[in-house]
């Protein structure tokens, strides 16, 4: 539990950083309309692009499981921001209250394992996401929304250590990117031949212990010498 309710309270700061206090009634600071779910199923179709489903193009290639990890890590920034959003305007609950709710899942219960479930083939995960993305279109409750997240998040390879580190790194890079003129079009994605997400993944994994300051000040130096 502690691991979700550290997740979901990073997420409720990045929010009200990003959007501004009040997000949760659909508006931000600018008075951009928030639609989570909308975030969520695009991301999505990014998952499903790291997957060569494309019958007319690379039909030998192998799907590439690291940026898969790296797009389910997206949807579940947006899965617990429409969490957020649920708790606080239609529970009336808190983040511990969803972090409870979220731990107490089967589902998660079964995510800890760290078993990747077994499918005949790629296209069995693709369908799989596919199932996913129809919960956001039939209005499913959030419980169904985050039980089928951590299925998918189990078929592209992670467990909840891994969904926390990378969800750390991720966070970070958000608000690195927020800092550094992400809304204005001003900031740099491409890093030399490479975008930040791989970057940010090549320091987690040489800093294991790795701390989010210093996380955030080695993405400043790397940015500094673009």
């Amino acid at each position: 539990m502690n691991k979700i309710k550290t997740m979901l309270t990073l997420q409720q700061e990045l929010n009200d950083n990003t959007n501004g206090k009040g997000w949760e009634n659909g508006l931000t600071k600018n008075n951009k309309i928030i639609d989570w779910r909308r975030c969520i199923y695009l991301e999505a179709a990014e998952l499903i692009e790291s997957y060569p489903w494309k019958h007319w193009k690379n039909i030998d290639a192998k799907p590439d499981y690291e940026n898969i990890k790296i797009e389910a890590v997206d949807i579940w920034h947006f899965v617990m921001s429409e969490a957020l959003r649920v708790y606080a305007i239609e529970r009336k609950g808190s983040i511990e209250e969803l972090a409870s709710a979220i731990s107490s899942q089967r589902a998660f219960e079964e995510f800890k394992t760290g078993k990747k479930a077994k499918l005949e083939s790629h296209y069995d995960e693709i369908a799989l996401v596919e199932e996913f993305v129809k919960s956001l279109f039939c209005d499913e409750p959030i419980e169904s929304l985050v039980a089928k997240f951590f299925t998918v998040a189990s078929v592209a390879g992670l467990d909840l250590d891994e969904l926390y580190q990378l969800y750390i790194g991720k966070n970070i890079l958000n608000a690195f990117r927020q800092d550094h003129g992400y809304k204005d079009g001003s900031y740099i994605k491409i890093w030399g031949d490479v975008e930040d997400n791989v970057v940010m993944q090549e320091i987690l994994a040489n800093n294991k212990d790795i701390t989010p300051k210093e996380l955030y000040d080695k993405l400043e130096l790397s940015y500094n010498q673009l």
